[in-house]
């Protein structure tokens, strides 16, 4: 076990110490945000994003451990383990590495090599491979058995063919040395299955195609994986020339011979061993590596994708929320009507209905007069106008409603709706509004992420609001777990009002789960609001450990403790207690002096169970209690006129909002519905390697119109304010599409809201892809 600490402290650049504490919380139960934030004396300040990657880290080895030792006990089991064949098992440091060594010891089949071994011709394979100067055809002749199956002397060497092929693939030194080799030298060959050109259109980039494999990005690799998958698309990995051509030796053939020291020095066997050798890469090896390094491509792309979607989800989970303003809901709609809620501060809804300004009713007049009722009525602050169908419409209509009625004092927003629909329909969105109709539904779920967007987020799947880079092409339950985690890190990091917050909010919290954040919500509907946070003890099956894991991110405002609206941990009130002793003034009095607690020292309330850290996050804590991590609020503005694709004009300067960051570049909300790709290279004018250097999900941002494309439904832009277009670096021109990326924002779908489709392989996302990587290959990045 030790030795997992100190691979895992290496990689992580921290002590054994470190790691080996860390580890013994979380199998005591201990979760990530709690760890963090609570104690970092015992772990020496490792972060939420050092104790992700220790926790992945810790599964994996720990999985690697227990097939160690499954493969031990088989090959002991057999009486084959030496302490050779011990010694590189035990120090084996890859799944891969162990898998080789257990290949001939693994029980499989009776193999065509198993056969000829009954058959007796194991003898004869290994004179041929000896003493090459023997005739094949002529020692062969001595093993004919027809009783056994070996009717002549092609038979047997044949079966002798079979024993040395088995014997030469399944090396693990050689094994290693190629699989290495290919990942090095290898080039991955795409290219189309015949007749299905027209059928695979959105794949023709790569119905001739080739590059290094080591170096295929992450999200080429998943769209050609795509495009094999709908049957499209055929790939191979191949080193120097072409190995269809069997009159060559390929360089693999070169290495297992070297490996084998096979020679050609014109005795008698040696074309028969070349052959051998042959037969080993083309039948043994080479679909196997290959199948292999694809999974490894594949592995490190989804890694990839993940990383891109978990950080937009972050992103956008920790967008500035408005505050709890009440707020008119508007879901747009043409035929159906705009869906209208209102909803006060506290996310209540005291009001809804629907209005009909669009076609074919037109009753601009009569909505906007019914809007004004509403706003007078409840007192309302802000328009959220979700960004689908008619969005752009129904924020003239508010726009019109504001000039007419400017005492108002209202602003709209325009809001990401991805995933409302999906919320609306759901089963808890039916316990929470179970009066309401699911379209209804729909316009609370926009008005509320206004609000507060991480309240409102995580009652939708993470996978379902549309950010992320090919997710339905991934690993579900990697994506799934990486997802819950940053979820769970946000969700702790803001902290969560205990008498407000969702059944859904709540399990996010540490040491808490679906049952016991109902229980919470059961137990204040019974009992009233919370007044302590030590009333949670008297919670149905909320013991003391998941107190102890949760009570320091439930916060309770107005409550009979100041620090129970703040993250300091009930086990660390004591702290405050002696400070405010020995200055002669309560708690009230101290927390939010600033002036008062900067002139403490932190090391004289320093303990056995608390350190500095501890000591230091408390006294500024209560400089600002209960503070929000997440920036001051802010929302784009959208050009009046500019309300779809045909009222783009190249050289505009628009401002937006980001939706999506991927690999190669940033999509923006210009309000067109329709988003457009500021590639890489627009973002700035320095060199940028990621994306997210400068930008991230939620930013507002000025672009420029670069190129628009009406037809594909395709706009290129730019944050560089100098570029113009139809220079030839512009990012996005004239490219086809790359075979199709997720579509990265809902809205563009008719009126039966099909705005949560994730997989709009033909959407603009897919365009906007294509056009990215080509302008990469044009401008040689």
């Amino acid at each position: 076990m030790n030795s997992i600490f100190q691979r895992i402290a290496d990689e992580l650049g921290v002590r054994q110490q470190q790691v080996s504490a860390t580890v013994e919380l979380l199998d005591e139960g201990a979760t990530v945000p709690f760890i963090a934030r609570y104690r970092k004396e015992v772990t020496g300040s490792l972060d939420d994003s050092q104790l992700r990657t220790l926790e992945e880290r810790l599964r994996y080895l720990r999985e690697l451990e227990d097939r160690r030792k499954t493969i031990l006990d088989s090959i002991e089991e057999q009486g084959k383990l030496t302490d050779e064949l011990r010694e590189s098992i035990e120090t084996a440091d890859t799944k891969n590495r162990l898998e080789d060594l257990y290949l001939p010891y693994k029980p499989k089949r009776r193999t065509k090599a198993q056969i000829a071994r009954e058959a007796g011709l194991e003898p004869l394979a290994d004179a041929l491979y000896d003493d090459p100067t023997q005739d094949p055809d002529t020692l062969a002749a001595d093993y004919i058995n027809k009783d056994a199956g070996v009717d002549d002397a092609k038979a047997a060497l044949d079966g002798a063919k079979f024993i040395l092929m088995e014997r030469f693939a399944e090396d693990a030194e050689l094994l290693g040395q190629l699989r290495d080799f290919l990942w090095e030298q290898g080039t991955l060959k795409v290219t189309v299955v015949a007749g299905k050109e027209n059928e695979g259109a959105k794949f023709r980039d790569y119905f001739e195609h080739s590059e290094p494999l080591k170096k295929v990005p992450s999200h080429r690799a998943l769209a050609i994986l795509r495009g094999r998958n709908e049957g499209v698309l055929n790939y191979s990995i191949v080193v120097g020339d072409d190995e269809d051509d069997r009159t060559k030796v390929s360089p693999a053939e070169q290495k297992i011979a070297g490996h084998w020291k096979v020679r050609d020095q014109g005795r008698a066997a040696d074309r028969w061993l070349a052959e051998v050798v042959r037969w080993t890469w083309r039948v043994k090896l080479s679909t196997h590596l290959e199948t292999e390094l694809v999974a490894q491509v594949r592995e490190a792309a989804e890694a990839e994708a993940i990383q891109v979607f978990a950080a937009n989800i972050k992103d956008l989970l920790l967008l500035a929320p408005a505050g709890p303003r009440p707020t008119l809901a508007l879901d747009p709609g043409l035929r159906t009507g705009v869906k209208v809620a209102v909803i006060e501060g506290t996310g209540q809804v005291v009001d809804h209905g629907a209005i009909f300004p669009h076609a074919p009713q037109n009753k601009w007049e009569q909505s906007i007069e019914q809007l004004a009722k509403w706003c007078r009525q409840y007192k309302l602050e802000l328009i959220a106008i979700g960004n689908g169908t008619a969005s752009r419409e129904t924020e003239k209509l508010a726009g019109d409603l504001i000039k007419r009625y400017p005492e108002l004092n209202l602003a709209r927003i325009v809001v990401n709706e991805s995933g409302a629909s999906i919320y609306s329909a759901s089963e808890f969105a039916s316990r929470e509004l179970p009066d309401l109709d699911v379209t209804i539904r729909g316009a609370v779920s926009i008005g509320r992420r206004l609000q507060d967007p991480l309240a409102e987020l995580v009652k939708i799947e993470p996978k379902s609001i549309g950010v992320g880079q090919y997710q339905h092409d991934v690993s579900q339950v990697q994506l799934a777990r990486s997802l819950d985690a940053v979820v769970e890190d946000c969700v702790n990091a803001v902290g969560v009002d205990l008498n407000t917050a969702s059944v859904p909010l709540l399990a996010r919290v540490a040491g808490l789960n679906q049952v016991t954040a109902q229980n919470i919500v059961d137990f204040r509907t019974q009992n009233g609001a919370f007044r302590n946070r030590k009333q949670l003890l008297d919670v149905p099956r909320l013991g003391a450990k998941t107190y102890e894991q949760a009570a320091g991110f439930l916060r309770i405002a107005g409550g009979e403790n100041p620090l129970d609206r703040s993250s300091v941990h009930p086990e660390a009130y004591g702290i405050v207690q002696a400070i405010a002793k020995d200055s002669g003034r309560s708690i009230d009095q101290i927390v939010g002096d600033s002036a008062f607690l900067r002139s403490l020292d932190p090391k004289r309330y320093v303990s056995d169970k608390f350190g500095l850290p501890t000591v230091q996050d408390i006294i500024a804590e209560l400089e600002k209690p209960g503070r929000d991590p997440r920036p001051e609020f802010r929302f784009a503005s959208f050009e009046e006129g500019v309300e779809t694709l045909n009222d783009l004009k190249p050289g505009m300067v628009l401002e937006g909002s980001v939706t999506n960051v991927t690999n190669f570049g940033a999509f923006v909300d210009i309000g067109v519905h329709q988003d457009g790709l500021v590639h890489i290279s627009a973002l700035s004018h320095q060199f940028v390697k990621d994306p997210r250097e400068v930008v991230k999900a939620g930013d507002i941002v000025k672009v420029k119109v670069m190129e628009v494309d009406v037809p594909r439904k395709r706009i290129g832009l730019s944050m560089r304010m100098d570029d113009q277009p139809g220079e030839s670096n512009n990012a996005g021109r004239g490219e086809r599409n790359r075979g199709g990326g997720d579509r990265p924002r809902g809205g563009q779908g008719n009126a039966g809201k099909g705005r949560d489709q994730q997989k709009a392989s033909q959407g603009a996302m897919a365009g906007a892809l294509a056009q990215a990587l080509a302008s990469a290959r044009k401008n040689g990045r």
